[in-house]
């Protein structure tokens, strides 16, 4: 990787394959740590499955004891403070591989080492960090992050915990209520997120806590959930729990920045952690349908289920090429801003916030790409998915809360056009010059030469930089109409969204297939430019879906119809793929190599 570029500049600019992370850049030592973490989990959690679902939270917690001692609590925390100091990629990585056979643990795991220790890693001072991060990243302590409030869910920073200062100024008292807490039944340290007086913002406090001597914390009991079942979730109630004054994280109201970029890292982490879950899940359904038989055949046979199989494997594909490209991306900003000067804090804060966009854009596509491969894969069972016998029962209901939490999917679709628009504002990005020059060439007359498609991917090269232009004429037609009024135009900007999703991770699975062909041979790459059309196919019918919906909502007469003849011109094919085709040829694939193929 050679060229780093600013987050969102996807949509205006061109992307070079050798400039995207793929898997298989990582180096021999983060292959050795990917199956150390497999190992680990085939080993300690997967042959224990119903123990998660009999809510055995002791064995969780045993779990993620036992985590501690191999080091992967400390994967992102620096040496300096008894950690690996890993890469962020590698962090990344980690999550992908550790968070796939249950949510439960996935969910302890990554509340954690994520919202449990990286705003002390982070934000805290020299002295907080020397006394409290070495018990985090060594599994001593456990960590729990306390932001939701009964009232203050989306809207975080509208929470009612308050922080009073004591009259000789050397603690603050904390009373509130929060819901909603990962890890509260057996950590030993929260961040908890409550107003001073009357602040606009919230401040970030580090409260121990100890069961036997609890300071005015009281736990709920756990929370009956649809899903993972065995991740302790409980309500958390302070009555006046003393904090000295050294225990503020960061500066005073600075709580709802920490919270914000907190769940930036939250987000690619979370898409991250539904990979390896599809992966097992894929796996599982087509094993089955190997031997499962009806008809005096194996329904692996089946057309209707091949397709089944075929989609699994292609979204699971596309959301890993999306989320190695964005971490690539953040690793690549960091490294220029350590080399710049910056600490490794401020660089990883920085790095990720600039790429806030793309984490968004991943947290909504990886998390329903987990919900609709657990879906499916429950399908292929049949009457046997719906039964507590076969781990495809307890996949589904585990999947569904990563729709939720890390901020809903509604929101983030909404954040990610918002952000765009924001990065426009502060002139870092220049959406309007692009989006002016296609408003010009609509008034103009179109080519009608066929292009050279001599070359592989060069029509859906083609077709990617048209779809930018999709987004690029709605949202800038949408801006003309609404200015700053456009963010109460939430149906809109939903349209807007998924289009701008949809680019994203069509333009991730080219690149990184492209760049694969380039490591190995058209040959040895054939599945994956199989899937790479096949989805951009897909994205192509939801984005001039989108697009007609979008346009419709809001343009008249002789407006409209340009736009609409824009969309048409803009998701137009040359030659259509034989959508079939492909998904036989992904189908046979998987089905030939009885598992996840790639």
């Amino acid at each position: 990787m050679e060229h780093t570029l600013t987050g969102g500049a996807f949509i205006v600019s061109e992307t070079k394959a050798k400039d995207i992370f793929i898997v298989e850049d990582f180096s021999e030592e983060q292959q050795m740590m990917k199956e150390s973490v497999k190992e680990f989990i085939d080993r300690e959690v997967w042959p224990h499955k119903e123990k998660f679902e009999k809510k055995d939270y002791a064995f969780t917690e045993e779990l993620m004891v036992k985590a501690g001692e191999m080091g992967f609590l400390s994967i992102a925390v620096p040496e300096a403070y008894g950690g690996m100091g890993m890469s962020f990629m590698s962090t990344i990585l980690v999550c992908d591989y550790i968070s796939g056979a249950t949510g439960s643990f996935a969910t302890a795991f990554g509340a954690h080492t994520g919202i449990g220790t990286m705003p002390i890693v982070l934000y805290g001072t020299e002295a907080q960090k020397q006394k409290y991060v070495p018990k985090l990243a060594s599994g001593e302590w456990f960590g729990a992050y306390c932001l939701t409030e009964p009232e203050a869910g989306s809207d975080a920073n509208s929470g009612k915990t308050k922080a009073v200062l004591s009259e000789d100024g050397t603690h603050y008292k904390i009373s509130g209520q929060k819901m909603w807490i990962s890890n509260a039944g057996f950590c030993s340290l929260m961040i908890v997120f409550a107003r001073i007086e009357d602040d606009k913002n919230l401040t970030a406090f580090i409260v121990e806590y100890d069961a036997e001597n609890p300071n005015g914390i009281t736990l709920g009991d756990e929370e009956k959930k649809l899903g993972i079942r065995a991740s302790s979730t409980r309500q958390v109630f302070f009555n006046e729990t003393v904090v000295p004054v050294e225990n503020m994280l960061s500066d005073r109201q600075n709580g709802f920045k920490i919270a914000l970029n907190i769940l930036n890292i939250g987000r690619i982490k979370l898409a991250s952690a539904c990979l390896d879950a599809c992966r097992r899940i894929t796996s599982n359904a087509v094993t089955y349908a190997n031997e499962r038989k009806q008809f005096g055949t194996t329904i692996a046979s089946f057309g209707a289920v091949q397709e089944k199989l075929a989609l699994m494997v292609t979204k699971t594909f596309v959301t890993e090429c999306g989320v190695y490209r964005a971490g690539g991306a953040i690793q690549q900003k960091i490294d220029a801003l350590v080399a710049a000067g910056k600490t490794h804090q401020e660089a990883e804060l920085k790095g990720v916030e600039d790429f806030a966009l793309e984490c968004a854009i991943l947290k909504v596509y990886g998390s329903e790409v987990g919900q609709y491969v657990a879906d499916e894969g429950l399908q292929i069972y049949g009457g046997m998915g719906f039964s507590e016998d076969t781990p495809m029962e307890a996949a589904w209901r585990d999947a569904r809360i990563s729709r939720i939490y890390e901020g809903t999917n509604e929101i983030n679709r909404l954040l990610t056009v918002g952000m765009l628009m924001k990065k426009a504002l502060k002139g870092e990005l220049d959406l309007m010059t692009p989006a002016m020059a296609i408003a010009n060439d609509l008034m103009g007359i179109p080519s009608f030469d066929t292009p050279d498609f001599s070359e592989l991917f060069a029509e859906e090269k083609i077709i990617l930089e048209n779809l930018k232009k999709v987004f690029l004429m709605v949202a800038g037609k949408a801006v003309e109409k609404y200015g700053m009024e456009l963010e109460k135009q939430q149906e809109l900007i939903l349209c807007a969204a998924e289009i701008l999703i949809e680019v994203y991770m069509a333009e991730s699975t080219l690149l990184k297939t492209e760049k694969l062909i380039s490591k190995t041979s058209v040959e040895q790459a054939s599945l994956q430019i199989a899937m790479t059309r096949l989805n951009l196919f897909n994205a192509v019918e939801k984005i001039n879906n989108k697009g007609k919906e979008a346009i419709i909502s809001f343009t008249y007469n002789d407006e409209q119809r340009m736009l609409l003849i824009g969309l048409k011109r803009f998701t137009k094919y040359y030659n259509f793929p034989n959508i079939i085709a492909l998904k036989k040829e992904i189908a046979n694939d998987v089905i030939s190599k009885n598992a996840y193929p790639c």
